[in-house]
């Protein structure tokens, strides 16, 4: 699949705005609104974006007309999400994919969005971002700086570094490593095994976080995507934010020993600690495109996403 990277924003852009998976805050969701707004950007709000249906963004369908309206919008440059919870392993199947190759565009979010960006990287080769919502990150009052910044690489095609100066990093496995950067949350990533969109680790760089997983749990999707092969198949594993992932009962694994234990079975090089998933601030990546991580000099050096 070739690599398809979308075209970079300009100031007087639209950008869309979608809730692909639950409702999002709404007072947040303006105010995030309001700092694309301070970007140069105008912004269309999707149909569906204020639909509750349980703890669903409005009915299937409802979400998936959302998501094509976008991308079939000649005005929209890109698509952001809300934010995350869960629904979008729901909506994959039924998503007309010749629409996004057809109008390939700036596509971001995470979390449960996870589960797109697998399946739009591997149905049609789009480069997707990962990084912080609007209802769920960017419009609350203590969001950092860092976390806003990351939508700044969508008007500038930069490769990006990331080192020590953004967080400590630890080395797990020595060594170094290269390819395409993919992956996002641990629970959605394992979600997608024995479907039409199972993750593809065969030569990527594998990054994971999650949040409010016990140690158990995180064995638990550990031991599934080792025993699936996809810890074997990467070239290299990048672990982020594990946001409370605290054990809740006494007798307990701390994280870092599940972590370790099945990195150090995959023996690819690893590298852990990276300020990416649910987590403030929340660094931006872009997914699909190439990158290189060095456990001795602690660096991950990631490709522009954009055009």
């Amino acid at each position: 699949m070739n690599v398809v990277r979308p075209n970079r924003l300009q100031k007087g852009d639209t950008v869309g705005v979608i809730a692909p998976a639950s409702p999002p805050n709404l007072e947040n969701l303006e105010r995030g609104i309001e700092y694309l707004q301070g970007l140069g950007l105008k912004v269309k709000k999707g149909r569906g974006v204020s639909k509750i249906y349980g703890y669903l963004a409005g009915a299937d369908q409802e979400r998936l007309v959302d998501l094509h309206e976008m991308f079939l919008d000649k005005e929209v440059k890109a698509i952001i999400c809300a934010c995350g919870g869960y629904g979008t392993g729901r909506i994959a199947a039924g998503i007309d994919y010749e629409i996004i190759k057809k109008n390939p565009k700036i596509f971001w979010g995470y979390s449960d969005i996870t589960f797109l960006h697998t399946a739009f990287r591997q149905e049609t080769g789009l480069v997707t971002f990962h990084g912080p919502m609007l209802g769920s990150d960017i419009g609350k009052e203590d969001t950092h700086a860092l976390s806003r910044d990351g939508f700044l690489q969508l008007f500038h095609p930069e490769a990006m570094t990331y080192t020590e100066q953004l967080s400590p990093l630890e080395v797990v496995v020595a060594g170094t490593a290269s390819g395409p950067l993919i992956g996002g949350n641990l629970s959605l990533l394992v979600s997608t095994l024995g479907t039409k969109f199972e993750i593809d680790t065969k030569g990527k760089l594998l990054f994971i976080e999650d949040i409010n997983e016990e140690p158990r749990s995180v064995d638990r999707m550990l031991n599934q995507l080792y025993m699936a092969g996809k810890l074997d198949e990467a070239n290299g594993i990048l672990l982020g934010d594990f946001c409370d992932c605290t054990p809740k009962r006494d007798l307990s694994l701390t994280l870092d020993e599940v972590i370790n234990h099945y990195l150090k079975l995959a023996n690819k090089p690893a590298l852990k600690g990276f300020q990416i998933g649910h987590c403030n601030p929340h660094i931006s990546i872009p997914l699909g495109v190439n990158a290189t991580m060095n456990t001795m000099e602690k660096t991950l050096i990631v490709e522009s996403g954009i055009l």
